[in-house]
């Protein structure tokens, strides 16, 4: 089971509402919601918003996009544009989107029906629910399947179009990932491990100008909080940081080697004394810090500047989905399975031998030590939030479902050629997006776009 990721990107820019998003945003808004969406707040209309190319975008499709982004940003506490500004950047996506969409087209890309099902699939497991029970919920809130089914397959397709043109292209040479290094561990080097705490704010390079204005303000607004003698940052973190953790770790980092730590962090943290606040807001590649320095050590790892990485001692038991075993039916099994572990009848190791469809059976389920990127991300992300002796709920992968159980947490070392693997990742993640968003602004450039109405005015 023990595999390595795909490194395909998946097609993300500055207002896209990737599917998992959008499912959440309308599965969380109610009724009431979904009332606005077919009858309530927003009248069927059928005028064109915008022509691309040999599409139109209709006046209706722009009102349904932007009034579940509205809910999304509500539901996250969000800052929120002024109206017109929402709506002339949501119409600009969905420009961008038609014109790849197109592209795609032309240049032959399909996706199958099956890979669309595999993702619905996922996308219900991923919300503890059958493919039907999610299709109820979604058509009881006003979302049309037939309409989430090719948003799905939308999606694929995108994410095939930019593999193909632009992240195959992608290449980091050898010499860029030694410069790289260099920059961090080099002569001068702080040698010291720093304990910060970070929030932080995403502010990738596919932001508008006005997008990035908006992210700074608010970044401000927290700034002046967080410097507040009386402030505790743990608190603002948890509030305010979009780091994937920060609700779970309050922003706090630990202590770690500066070469794994952002540079502009280090940077940053050099003028600092502990327990202070740097007084601006910190630039890095793609995201805005504002950094509080807890502590400083002496390097305690075997170089001075050796980074390290969490690896965790993870044991499984997968059951395969497939020709007698329904979706419920191995969801249930597993269910089952971790009831009795929890009642005390049996262990872990003993039902991964009897019941589990995966090579690790024989070892009792036991994967070993597992460090980030080993195995593919839905189990990696359900193995990271469970705390150790912890089990899982059952979890989706493309492999089947998972019952996952966590042993052991450590640091480990990070050897050579593994720093080199991340530093090729970071700067191949970092050119992509950079080529993705020339390679956006060229087909722009390329296609005919007529905006027909001022998207406000024609909402009223």
């Amino acid at each position: 089971m023990k595999t390595v990721k795909p490194t395909g990107s998946r097609w993300s820019v500055a207002l896209a509402v990737p599917l998992l998003a959008l499912a959440a945003a309308i599965l969380n808004a109610g009724p009431a919601h979904a009332q606005a969406l077919t009858n309530g707040g927003i009248e069927p209309v059928d005028r064109v918003a915008a022509v691309v190319n040999n599409g139109v975008i209709t006046q209706r499709e722009l009102d349904e996009r932007t009034s579940l982004i509205i809910n999304r940003l509500k539901k996250q506490n969000s800052s929120m544009p002024p109206e017109a500004e929402l709506k002339r950047q949501v119409l600009d996506q969905m420009v961008l989107e038609r014109i790849q969409i197109e592209k795609a087209e032309d240049d032959g890309i399909v996706v199958d029906e099956a890979m669309v099902q595999r993702t619905l699939q996922r996308l219900a497991a991923q919300n503890q629910m059958s493919l039907d029970q999610y299709r109820d919920r979604l058509t009881s809130e006003g979302v049309p399947w037939s309409t989430f089914q090719r948003d799905a397959k939308n999606e694929l397709i995108l994410a095939r179009l930019r593999e193909r043109e632009v992240d195959s292209k992608v290449q980091v040479s050898d010499t860029e990932v030694a410069a790289y290094l260099a920059s961090q561990r080099g002569p001068g080097a702080p040698q010291n491990d720093l304990h910060v705490q970070l929030i932080e704010f995403n502010a990738p390079q596919t932001m508008s100008a006005t997008e990035l204005e908006a992210v700074q303000a608010k970044a401000q607004i927290v700034l002046q909080q967080a410097t507040d003698p009386k402030a505790d940052f743990g608190k603002l973190a948890a509030q305010y940081s979009q780091a994937t953790d920060a609700a779970k770790t309050s922003g706090d980092l630990g202590f770690k080697s500066p070469s794994v730590l952002p540079p502009a962090v280090v940077s940053a943290t050099s003028q600092l004394r502990p327990g202070q606040v740097d007084a601006t807001v910190v630039k890095g590649d793609d995201k805005l810090y504002i950094v509080k320095l807890v502590d400083r050590r002496p390097a305690q790892s075997a170089g001075a500047d050796a980074p390290k990485m969490q690896q965790t001692h993870v044991e499984h038991i997968l059951i395969r989905v497939g020709g007698s075993t329904s979706e419920p039916a191995a969801r249930q099994q597993l269910a089952d399975i971790k009831t009795k572990l929890q009642a005390g009848n049996g262990d872990f190791a003993t039902y991964a031998r009897t019941y589990s469809q995966d090579g690790s059976a024989q070892q009792g389920g036991d994967l070993g030590w597992i460090s980030p990127g080993e195995t593919v991300p839905d189990f990696e992300r359900a193995m990271n939030l469970l705390k150790v002796g912890e089990i899982s709920d059952p979890v989706r992968t493309e492999y089947g479902y998972h019952l996952i159980e966590v042993l052991g947490r450590r640091d480990a070392d990070v050897n050579v050629q593994q720093q080199q693997d991340l530093a090729r990742q970071a700067l191949g993640q970092r050119k992509a997006e950079q080529a993705y968003s020339d390679w956006l602004r060229e087909l722009r450039d390329s296609s005919y776009v007529r905006y027909e109405t001022d998207p406000v005015q024609a909402s009223k």
